[in-house]
């Protein structure tokens, strides 16, 4: 959890990503953030399994990317806790 919320891109990433999934550029003009955050915000949570690609790994343009089970869970109880 504290992994999470010490990043704004990260809690920005999740917040979006918990409302369906979305491309990197999309969740950055959701969140207004830059592409390049996005996407280093991305790997990490991908990295913990928090979310996941939703297309072929070897697709570059148009990459979707999904909130997992886990991160759902962990999402809901950082929201009921207003810890953002």
């Amino acid at each position: 959890m504290g992994f999470v919320i010490s990043s704004r891109y990260r809690i920005s990433v999740l917040n979006r990503l918990s409302e369906g999934p979305a491309t990197p550029t999309q969740i950055a003009s959701d969140s207004e953030s830059a592409v390049a955050h996005v996407s280093r915000a991305l790997q990490e949570l991908r990295d913990r399994s928090l979310v996941e690609l939703l297309v072929p790994e070897q697709r570059r343009k148009g990459r979707v990317y999904g909130i997992t089970d886990d991160a759902e869970g962990l999402w809901r109880i950082i929201k009921a806790q207003q810890m953002v």
